[in-house]
């Protein structure tokens, strides 16, 4: 990539970290309602026209971020994919990166947090935002490990999702133990014990049977007790 791509790809994370910043800030003033998109625009420094060139509506304003971020994300599982990365631990860090992002910008996202709870609207927003994280990794594994049931594949990025959300959650909240560090920890549990390159490494269960006999008896004596003693129905 050109350094003038680049240097684009800069300004356009600018201007809609921008217009988050400022939509945010206006509805929580003024309210989702009565704030108008030249509000926005004015706050912003674009016109109108501009800032409909970017988003379809006052909804899109408040979840800027998330276009360019679900972007990223979706070239870095591509970069996995090309290095021969795990895909299953390739969705774990693609989580790490959503994370990360929001980490950086924790006074924002707590911000739209309280923003959006106040609003259904945008309550319904977050909902369909998160879910699209979600559908990205779930097609993701399904493109890279097509020979595993749909339903595993389902899981494993309902699983991230989950644990990556609950704690987004914490932190916008305040709590500080909230960090990337215990996401990563989480995201190795479900990667142990979801992905199936790692479960077909955890040997089965094994359940021990301990049958008193008489020492007496044979072996097929010994066996015929055995059956009796596993069985609920009586033995011929």
């Amino acid at each position: 990539m050109n350094t003038g791509a680049i240097a684009g790809e800069q300004d356009a994370a600018r201007f809609r970290m921008q217009v988050v910043a400022e939509s945010i800030r206006l509805f929580a003033e003024q309210g989702y309602e009565a704030t108008t998109v030249d509000a926005v625009a004015a706050a912003a420094g674009v016109s109108r026209r501009t800032l409909f060139r970017q988003f379809r509506s006052k909804e899109d304003f408040i979840f800027a971020d998330h276009e360019q971020l679900l972007v990223r994300v979706a070239a870095r599982l591509e970069e996995s994919e090309s290095a021969g990365e795990d895909p299953w631990w390739s969705v774990c860090l693609a989580a790490e990166e959503v994370f990360a992002h929001f980490a950086a910008h924790r006074d924002l996202a707590s911000r739209r947090y309280r923003v959006v709870s106040q609003v259904p609207a945008l309550r319904d927003r977050e909902l369909v935002t998160t879910y699209r994280y979600q559908r990205l990794f779930e097609e993701f594994l399904r493109h890279r490990v097509p020979d595993t049931p749909r339903v595993r594949q389902v899981a494993y990025a309902a699983a991230v999702t989950g644990a990556h959300n609950h704690l987004l959650r914490q932190m916008v909240r305040g709590d500080e133990s909230a960090t990337i560090d215990v996401l990563r920890v989480e995201l190795r549990r479900i990667h142990a014990t979801t992905s199936p390159s790692r479960a077909r490494q955890v040997p089965s269960a094994t359940a021990v049977t301990v049958v008193a006999h008489d020492v007496s008896l044979t072996a097929d004596q010994i066996a015929d007790v055995v059956r009796e003693r596993l069985t609920w129905h009586p033995v011929p």
